[in-house]
């Protein structure tokens, strides 16, 4: 059984939950990917998928991440940390901390998790 479930958070739509305890460094997620090239970012940028994709590689190039890997919502101070599998075409989601059942799961935008950088939006918390 998958450790995680989508629900709405009652305040920024949807978010990912575990449905167990889940132990620090635990694999939570592997979403396959589908990637963009550099170039199409002009007009990627300008739909829905902008709000779920990630940076990818050397090359400028972003991805998609498929599956539950798209709804992670943001936080500075994130339970979960993530790392792009480039040999794999996947983006592999890990606990940062032990996580309790029923607890949303996020992750920081920026990538690191102590990163406090500024994002596109307003982040409320």
């Amino acid at each position: 059984m998958s450790p995680i479930c989508i629900k709405n958070t009652g305040k920024y739509g949807r978010g990912v939950y575990a449905t167990r305890d889940i132990q620090k460094d635990e694999l939570i997620e592997v979403s396959p990917v589908i990637i963009s090239p550099k170039h199409e970012w002009k007009y990627l940028k300008k739909t829905a998928l902008f709000h779920h994709c990630f940076y990818w590689g050397d090359d400028d190039e972003t991805v998609i991440a498929l599956g539950n890997g798209s709804l992670f919502n943001h936080s500075y101070t994130p339970n979960a940390t993530f790392d792009n599998n480039l040999e794999d075409l996947t983006i592999d989601f890990y606990a940062h901390k032990d996580i309790k059942a029923g607890e949303e799961i996020t992750i920081n935008y920026n990538g690191e998790p102590d990163d406090k950088s500024p994002l596109w939006f307003d982040v409320i918390e």
